[in-house]
């Protein structure tokens, strides 16, 4: 669907992987993001972090066209991934969403077998041309979730029947299942206890080998951890970007120094 060979994909060792320009976004007339312009990188952690209600959210949505499934939402300006414009009218959005998988803030596994929830997306993808194929889908997604070795003897059992955590991470196989070229998460750790959370941040910093990984949290803690950019929203506008680390010791503006302070939240 993308073309990597495209000239703007060419940027460097690190390659620009989502590129936003002018982005406006309004729910009816209000408007949720206002002059949203933002590269982020291929290979690399990115946290979206500020207060509730900042857009944060709202921009993670439009990078898979979430928000196309809202009645009055209307997103301007241009989104591209690998160069192209991914609100296009030639771009499918169910295709886009097999590029641009989705973790959500409650693990959310179908009603069906673990292995029906991971071989859903390749099913209809049509990424497989037989069973074997598809089985080795499956047992490479649940190993690049971290699962393999815990459900591997009851792949036929629901998924819903899952730990809390175990289910997060069945939901993650799933979005990977398809092979994407990016990751969202949105809160993916806020419904988890420690134990499950540090076991899927050791699995962000895996998957951050192979996609473009965007976090949205609330958790400056968590960003610090598990991102190398950080991206600092307020009131619909990206105040701040850059490395995680100047974010966080050297901020430049002063709404970003007081968040991290605590002084507005």
């Amino acid at each position: 669907m993308y073309d990597t060979n495209r000239p703007e994909a060419a940027v460097g060792q690190q390659d620009i992987k989502i590129s936003a320009s002018d982005v406006q976004v309004f729910y009816g007339p209000k408007q949720a993001i206002k002059d949203l312009n933002v590269e982020i990188l291929d290979k690399t952690v990115t946290a979206f972090i500020g207060p509730s209600g900042c857009g944060k959210s709202t921009f993670l949505r439009c990078i898979n066209r979430m928000n196309d499934t809202v009645d009055t939402a209307r997103v301007e300006g241009r989104i591209a991934i690998d160069g192209q414009n991914i609100y296009d009218r030639g771009v499918d959005p169910v295709q886009l969403r097999a590029k641009v998988g989705m973790v959500f803030q409650k693990p959310n596994p179908f009603p069906k077998s673990i292995y029906d929830n991971v071989s859903y997306g390749p099913k209809i993808h049509g990424l497989a041309r037989d069973k074997a194929q598809m089985d080795e889908i499956v047992e490479t997604a649940l190993r690049g979730a971290a699962l393999w070795n815990e459900v591997k003897d009851r792949l036929h059992e629901p998924g819903t029947g899952l730990s809390g955590g175990q289910q997060q991470r069945l939901c993650i196989a799933r979005a990977v299942a398809t092979a994407p070229e990016v990751l969202l998460m949105d809160e993916p750790c806020s419904a988890l206890d420690p134990i499950a959370t540090s076991q899927v941040e050791e699995l962000i910093e895996q998957l951050r080998t192979r996609f473009s990984v965007v976090i949205v949290t609330h958790s400056m803690q968590q960003a610090a951890r598990v991102s190398q950019k950080t991206a600092f929203f307020h009131l619909g506008s990206l105040v701040e970007y850059g490395d995680t680390n100047d974010i966080f010791t050297r901020p430049r503006d002063s709404r970003t120094e007081a968040y991290i302070s605590g002084r507005i939240g």
